[in-house]
């Protein structure tokens, strides 16, 4: 026999309905009794039946987890809640903060010489000294990033003239070379022609020489 959903409302008939308390009570009960067993858990079980019958079951001792379960639920609440001193600070503090922005908005308005007109000779004079500390601090800064600027410079003006003269050498030596080697050429070539030329050289008395220049 298939056995049909359950419905989850409340049974009319008291007789079923005591049964039914009955045995969920029980499953319940091991359910409880099986979990601290098996998990080594601390529990406690506190059920009341319609007519305010109480049935209970604990691990340990019932008194012990309510209390350790009523200092749990205190500790949290604890950390959880905030007071009404705090909330008091909280709005200080903010309250603080906000005067404090709106000084700063209006100092920073004044040195941009915005809003001055109910401002006093006092605090005139006042930001008049802040402008000049800041021009001069402005001045020192441009004068140290001017220098930085004139140092990098020079040194790249003397790498820059370091490799100069290091191009200049390797030209000049190249040039040296070219000339001997093209003065090493010209007298390789008048050498040659030099042999190549036939003289009237004769050995022998004048005398001789004329008589065979002589024609027959």
């Amino acid at each position: 026999m298939v056995r049909g959903k359950t419905q989850m409302k409340r049974i009319e008939n008291a007789t079923s309905r005591q049964v039914t308390f009955s045995k969920r009570r029980n499953g319940l009960l091991k359910k409880a009794f099986e979990l601290s067993v098996l998990c080594d858990a601390e529990v406690a079980l506190i059920i009341f039946s319609p007519r305010g019958k109480l049935c209970e079951f604990a691990s340990s001792s019932m008194e012990e987890v309510i209390n350790r379960y009523r200092n749990h639920v205190k500790d949290v609440q604890t950390e959880n809640s905030v007071t009404e001193e705090d909330v008091q600070h909280l709005r200080q503090e903010t309250e603080s903060m906000g005067n404090k922005i709106k000084v700063l908005e209006l100092a920073k308005r004044k040195l941009l010489g915005q809003g001055l007109g109910s401002s006093t000779i006092e605090e005139l004079q006042e930001i008049e000294h802040q402008l000049e500390k800041s021009i001069c601090t402005i001045r020192a800064r441009k004068m140290q990033v001017y220098n930085e600027q004139v140092e990098e410079l020079r040194a790249k003006e003397k790498l820059l003239a370091s490799q100069n003269a290091m191009l200049s050498g390797k030209c000049l030596a190249q040039t040296k070379e070219m000339i001997e080697e093209r003065r090493a050429n010209f007298q390789t070539m008048n050498n040659g022609e030099s042999s190549d030329v036939e003289t009237g050289l004769f050995i022998g008395l004048h005398e001789n020489r004329t008589r065979q220049e002589r024609p027959k």
